[in-house]
């Protein structure tokens, strides 16, 4: 992401935030090309996060907004450009209306992934968390849909120990602190 100015709007020019529709897992994509046109700003916020696969643990990134990103700029000048640009689909609207989109709101995301990520604009890290107590259910392996309450976190292994109901007995279960989903918790898919 470039850096968002949010005030070069002139009398003649209207600048505004604008929501951009692109291809399917092309965000980053559209909002690299966008960057590229002169008087075109964009914005696309992903989220980073550790997800069990075959392969092991993997880091995967996805688009905050999937299918969405946010351009600044000049629809008398702009719009054509942006609806033939590499990645893009189209620029929301509702019929003749085109929404703007408030830049408090840019703003303030912007400002809360800088917190979060010490810095990296465009890209905020979820990490998974879970505390003694906390109610989880297991997705993979051989306990697939047990439910547990944790009694103990080992950050080090990433894994956690669970106490489960299983053949009429409670057990400790020890799992993938991955493998679990939160209850009351978003999980991004």
């Amino acid at each position: 992401m470039t850096h968002i100015n949010s005030d070069t709007s002139s009398d003649a020019d209207h600048y505004a935030w604008y929501c951009v529709r692109t291809k399917p897992k092309r965000e980053h994509i559209a909002a690299r090309a966008m960057n590229q046109i002169e008087g075109v700003q964009s914005f696309c916020p992903r989220l980073r996060y550790r997800k069990a696969t075959r392969r092991g643990k993997v880091w995967w990134v996805e688009a905050m907004f999937p299918g969405y990103i946010f351009g600044f700029f000049s629809r008398e000048q702009n719009e054509r450009n942006i609806v033939h640009t590499h990645g893009v689909m189209t620029i929301l609207k509702f019929g003749d209306y085109m929404p703007e989109i408030p830049s408090s709101f840019i703003a303030d995301l912007t400002q809360q992934m800088q917190e979060l990520n010490e810095g990296d604009d465009d890209i905020m890290t979820l990490e998974p968390t879970v505390s003694e107590g906390d109610e989880v259910e297991i997705a993979h392996g051989a306990f697939q849909g047990f439910q547990g309450t944790v009694i103990e976190v080992m950050p080090a292994l990433e894994r956690v120990k669970l106490l489960t109901e299983f053949l009429g007995n409670r057990h400790v279960v020890e799992t993938d602190l991955l493998s679990l989903l939160l209850p009351n918790k978003p999980v991004p898919e």
